[in-house]
């Protein structure tokens, strides 16, 4: 598994190998996203309440930044708090194919996996 973001005593956020493969991935396609680093991040809105986000973004006075298998990640202090031992992974099965996040706080989550309440 990889280093986690980490606060001064708690775990934030793991990527994945296979997450940072991806991330790769898009970058390639991409060229706008050039070596923006990938944020992670969680806001008002979806049908659970709160909803996941994953962009390519500057670093901001405040975030917790980490690498993971050559992709840098960020982290602002308001998503931080609600994402405190998350794993994003990322899966190509025919059925489940796309990022899964795996948030140990999330107390409900809807079907599509986008969106939690904590």
């Amino acid at each position: 598994m990889s280093e986690p973001v980490e606060t001064a005593d708690e775990t934030v956020v793991s990527l994945t190998k296979a997450a940072a493969e991806e991330v790769a991935n898009m970058r390639k396609n991409d060229p706008e996203s050039g070596d923006k680093p990938l944020r992670v991040y969680v806001e008002q809105g979806g049908c659970s309440g709160m909803q996941y986000g994953m962009t390519f973004d500057e670093i901001r006075d405040g975030d917790l930044v980490r690498e993971f298998h050559g992709v840098q990640l960020i982290i602002d202090a308001f998503s931080a708090d609600y994402l405190k031992g998350t794993v994003v992974d990322f899966s190509e099965d025919l059925n489940d194919h796309g990022f899964k996040i795996t948030n140990p706080n999330a107390k409900t989550s809807c079907g599509c996996g986008k969106s939690f309440e904590a």
